[in-house]
């Protein structure tokens, strides 16, 4: 809970005088945390709801495992995908097919470090991002990649919320409500718009009570 978030804030930076956490950094993570997993969570329902009517035959296998293994009025808890292997499966293909952000974010060193006998500087955002020189952002950045590179990949600090928000949520919908196009809408739009993240271009839809 967050008193156990803060309490492990805590012990990073007990008895060291230099550490780059403090509480002003602990409450923007929190804020980040939200602020990012509100608006990538949303987007990726809305390519889910759009995808359920473009492909019904999915959204009706996806509701015949939840009835089959959890009923009609069960409340979902994120335990509940280990037993919904389809129903788990089909938000991470949504999640693939619809690949909201085109990049990752960037980032920076906080403070001089060396990395596989590279010096790499505490970053000053002074520069011009498209020049690429000895010491520059944009060398740092590709060493940050070669670190990813030979460490293992970045993982979102979001992730286990998001994927927490995606299951229950979808999960609900689903077995609550039937999804289809309004009537005398034969197709839908799948491009997206440019924006924080991808979206669907703007649609409707009908949701019949199960």
């Amino acid at each position: 809970g967050p008193r156990g978030f803060k309490d492990y804030f805590d012990t990073l930076t007990k008895g060291d005088a230099d550490a780059t956490y403090d509480e002003e950094n602990l409450i923007q993570t929190v804020a980040d945390l939200f602020v990012a997993g509100i608006e990538t969570t949303a987007t990726t329902l809305l390519w889910a709801l759009l995808y359920m009517v473009i492909y019904p035959d999915i959204q009706e296998k996806v509701q015949k495992e939840l009835d089959a293994v959890v009923g009609c009025s069960h409340v979902f808890c994120y335990e509940d995908r280990k037993r919904l292997p389809y129903t788990n499966a089909v938000i991470h293909e949504i999640q693939r097919y619809s690949n909201i952000l085109l990049i990752a974010l960037p980032r920076m060193s906080v403070k001089d470090t060396e990395l596989l006998g590279y010096c790499i500087p505490k970053v000053q955002i002074k520069e011009n991002p498209r020049q690429f020189r000895k010491g520059s952002v944009t060398e740092i950045l590709w060493l940050k990649c070669l670190f990813c590179f030979f460490t293992g990949h970045r993982v979102c600090m979001g992730e286990l919320l998001a994927r927490m928000e995606l299951f229950i949520v979808f999960s609900t919908l689903l077995q609550a409500f039937t999804f289809t196009l309004p009537e005398g809408v034969k197709e839908v739009n799948t491009k997206f718009v440019f924006g924080s993240t991808m979206k669907p271009l703007p649609y409707q839809l009908c949701a019949i009570p199960r």
